[in-house]
């Protein structure tokens, strides 16, 4: 990927146009409706590329499409290397997105019944928090299958590299945010989420929870060593963080300010500082899943954000970029990411949608095996709904009024066929379902 070439200044455009009064005067007089209206948020480095309206030069056009996205800019108190601000206004493809967004992430309206049902609402939540914890870390490098991340996470298995640590770690700190959410961001807080990230996943094992040192050079850049951003000296850190959390943490102070704008700026504040060592990017994206859970959008432990990024993170790095080399405009960045949000939305009520229709299939094929009796195809229908269930002989029995031999002949039985696992608690032993029950089941219609 390479580094987008910047837009000519305006301000040059306009000294040069002034040299010419008829010109200004006809450029002037243009309406922004009057000019091809495009979906796309278009970066000068594609428009350079495009056919300009008739009449106008490329410099033209894009001096004409500058002036029109100055109308309602709202600054925010980021500020680039120089001191700039950044910026960012709302255009319709926002007010549409945050309009969806806020009716199907907040409060309880339209929301899906397997996510409101508290039968199913914890098994969706950890199957949530385990996608993004695998996808995050995939982002980042992580050099493992989804299949043996999940079977780690589901087992309780300790990670063996550095790459199953990182997995482990992003699931701790997703479920950590869902405590944490009612806190206010301080730079403490800040620490302690990255340090939960990183323990143990780090090549500078001491970088875990605290800002990098001035001999600490950090550059971002790709596999080919082009470099896309050098991040702030670690001596202006303090201060940043401090500001970041400020932001954060405000509601109101100067004017209102839509959570989820607030949140996506959260999340590219901490990746243009980029104050750690390492684990940035999931930092930043744990980050904005606090902010959204912070601002009521309670869908969002549902939601896996970087599932969406990982489709494309071209796309991600090139909507970082843009916002770099456009003086600073951060429309490039929120529209990305309000993309990304209502794609991971989709997939989350597309997710939920087949999971019912296999769980549907799955009760019909529990109702026509021969080989389990009808209490215990009440008992793995159970198990389906609840994966997380114990059962023990006597709870068996007084499920079903059968003596004490029949309960044990059932469970051992469900456990000979591999669809239990038991264990020893104290004096009693304990049942539970396997961990891929819904595919053993789907998979074997014979004892």
């Amino acid at each position: 990927m390479r580094v987008p070439q910047d837009p000519p200044s305006t301000q040059i455009l306009l000294q040069r146009t002034l040299t010419r009064p008829q010109r200004l005067m006809e450029l002037v007089a243009m309406r922004s409706e009057d000019l091809p209206q495009h979906e796309e948020y278009l970066h000068w480095d594609k428009l350079r590329h495009l056919s300009p309206p008739a009449g106008l030069s490329h410099e033209e056009w894009w001096w004409l499409v500058k002036r029109g996205r100055q109308s309602g800019r709202q600054g925010i108190p980021l500020r680039d290397k120089k001191g700039v601000s950044f910026s960012f206004s709302l255009v319709p493809e926002m007010f549409e997105a945050l309009h969806h967004i806020d009716q199907r992430c907040a409060g309880n309206i339209a929301m899906p019944e397997q996510v409101t049902d508290g039968r199913t609402r914890d098994r969706y939540q950890i199957n949530s928090l385990m996608e993004e914890a695998v996808t995050s870390s995939l982002l980042e490098g992580a050099a493992v299958t989804r299949q043996k991340a999940r079977d780690m996470l589901r087992s309780g298995r300790k990670p063996t590299d550095k790459s199953e640590r990182m997995i482990v770690n992003n699931f701790k700190t997703m479920q950590h945010l869902l405590n944490i959410k009612d806190r206010p961001l301080t730079p403490e807080l800040v620490f302690e989420i990255h340090a939960m990230i990183s323990e143990d996943a780090l090549d500078k094992p001491d970088g875990a929870g605290r800002l990098r040192r001035a001999d600490e050079y950090i550059e971002v850049s790709d596999d080919l060593d082009n470099i896309f951003h050098i991040p702030p000296a670690a001596s202006q850190l303090p201060g940043r963080l401090e500001e970041m959390c400020f932001f954060a943490n405000e509601t109101g102070v100067n004017g209102f300010l839509h959570p989820v704008i607030r949140s996506i700026a959260l999340h590219f504040w901490l990746a243009y500082d980029h104050p750690f060592v390492d684990g940035n990017g999931r930092t930043a994206r744990a980050l904005f899943y606090w902010s959204m859970l912070r601002g009521g959008y309670w869908l969002f432990q549902f939601i896996s954000i970087s599932q969406a990024l990982l489709r494309s993170p071209s796309d991600y790095y090139r909507a970082f970029l843009h916002t770099k080399h456009d003086e600073n405009d951060l429309n490039y960045f929120i529209l990305h990411q309000l993309r990304c949000i209502e794609t991971s939305i989709q997939d989350l009520h597309e997710y939920l949608a087949r999971k019912s229709e296999q769980r549907r299939g799955l009760q019909i094929i529990l109702r026509g095996l021969d080989w389990v009796n009808h209490r215990q195809q009440a008992l793995l229908s159970h198990a389906l709904e609840h994966d997380d269930a114990a059962y023990t002989f006597e709870s068996h029995q007084r499920s079903h009024r059968i003596s004490r031999m029949t309960a044990i002949s059932d469970l051992r039985s469900l456990e000979e066929k591999g669809l239990l696992v038991s264990r020893l608690q104290g004096r009693q032993r304990v049942f539970r379902p396997i961990p891929n029950l819904e595919t053993k089941l789907g998979t074997r219609t014979r004892p």
